[in-house]
């Protein structure tokens, strides 16, 4: 721990030196890194996940399975797609690239899905409906389901923030025609998305390797993430010269070639939002798939639900902030922990300026998405302030990250009259 407050005490005396767009790395990891311990199985009954579905394919990332289930739709210009009005624009690219028209349907204060407004929007050119279990909880997955059968919609159920859980007793990814994830929001990869179905075959999605090149940079990107967290030291010993090798012959390919240098690995791996359609016939890395295979879920599941009551209990009561989910029920693995907080910006500068993670999903919404589209969806965007809960923090992170949430709110949850 007394590393960690160094490191911070450092950045708050060079704060107002930093502006709102140009903040510190985080000091403990936003998203799960590897450690020896992602491959504890522990005790217990098996957790499902989005991988009880009957077939899937692995890609880079969440969007490109997007398009993938579009295209499996026959999606194509002319038609509409319902879509949420609370979304990233990674969702919606893969709707625009296929030459659909997005629909944004409202969604309510809890992110539950306003069937009533989604139905007022069905048109005779609308094909499918897109339903996303936000930040790990799903949806009222059955009465979605129920609505596209009414209207002879196809369902895509998006998983991206919700890998393991279920809804009435059914494994969540199994409700939609197709479903989508987001397997490197869950697991210790640098890159990794699926395509899943219970309900048709995918037997055409071919998919082949991106090459060598793109092998070893998820490899040596994920173990050094592991390595930059104080995790695996030992592996880091025995690679220094095959990691030193790496980077001095990368540092001369750009030296060489310039900014024309052509990216190993999706956009998406390194926190874009767009859709590149060069990553759509490309199979997720070696590296990756076996991740999927060897990382417990069982450790995963219990250590995210423990993560989040922590940080949830600890932030009880305490003014400016309430949590976005009032309880965390049974069979429910959370993505990340939501707050919502009733002076946000301020809150946001001073963590981020901290180097606390924090992620914002929805923060830009698609163009012409306002308030008139959804006011729910503008408010979320604007005051949900989510901070990781995942498998691979320590004891002493989460500590640290909500006694600085608890300063940061005693100091500027409230607005001022």
């Amino acid at each position: 721990m007394t590393e960690l407050t160094c490191k911070v005490d450092d950045l708050n005396g060079a704060a107002a030196s930093v502006t709102p767009f140009d903040f510190p790395p985080a000091l403990i990891p936003t998203h799960p890194v590897l450690s020896f311990a992602s491959f504890f199985w522990g005790s217990g009954k098996p957790v499902p996940s989005v991988l009880d579905a009957r077939e899937h394919r692995a890609v880079t990332s969440g969007r490109v399975a997007i398009a993938h289930a579009l295209r499996q739709m026959g999606i194509g210009p002319g038609d509409e797609v319902l879509v949420p009005s609370y979304h990233c624009a990674s969702m919606i690219e893969p709707v625009v690239w296929i030459g659909a028209k997005p629909v944004f349907y409202k969604i309510k204060a809890d992110t539950s899905v306003d069937l009533q407004d989604a139905a007022a929007k069905v048109s005779g050119q609308t094909k499918a409906i897109l339903a996303a279990n936000y930040l790990g909880f799903p949806q009222d997955l059955t009465a979605i389901r129920s609505f596209s059968d009414t209207h002879r919609l196809m369902m895509l159920e998006d998983c991206a923030h919700c890998f393991l859980g279920q809804h009435n007793g059914q494994p969540v990814g199994s409700f939609g025609d197709y479903a989508i994830a987001s397997s490197m929001k869950f697991f210790p990869m640098y890159e990794g998305g699926l395509l899943l179905s219970s309900r048709h075959s995918l037997t055409e999605v071919a998919l082949h390797s991106a090459g060598l090149g793109f092998e070893a940079k998820v490899a040596f990107n994920s173990l050094e993430d592991s390595f930059e967290y104080k995790r695996m030291g030992i592996v880091k010993a025995l690679l220094w010269l095959p990691i030193a090798a790496k980077d001095a012959l990368w540092n001369r390919i750009k030296a060489r070639k310039g900014t024309a240098v052509v990216s190993m690995a999706p956009g998406s791996s390194d926190g874009g939002f767009s859709f590149d359609p060069a990553w759509l016939g490309k199979r997720s890395s070696y590296f990756s798939r076996m991740m999927l295979r060897l990382v417990s879920k069982r450790r995963m599941g219990a250590a995210r639900r423990r993560n989040y009551l922590k940080v949830q209990q600890a932030l009880a009561g305490i003014p400016g902030c309430r949590p976005l989910f009032a309880t965390l029920p049974e069979g429910v693995y959370p993505w990340v922990f939501p707050l919502q907080l009733d002076n946000p910006q301020p809150v946001f500068a001073l963590l981020k300026n901290q180097g606390v993670p924090i992620i914002r999903f929805g923060e830009f919404l698609w163009p012409g998405v306002d308030a008139s589209v959804c006011a729910e969806s503008v408010d979320l965007s604007r005051r949900i302030m989510s901070f990781p809960c995942h498998q691979e923090l320590k004891d002493a992170e989460i500590n640290w990250m909500i006694s600085k949430i608890k300063d940061a709110l005693l100091l500027h949850g409230t607005p001022t009259p």
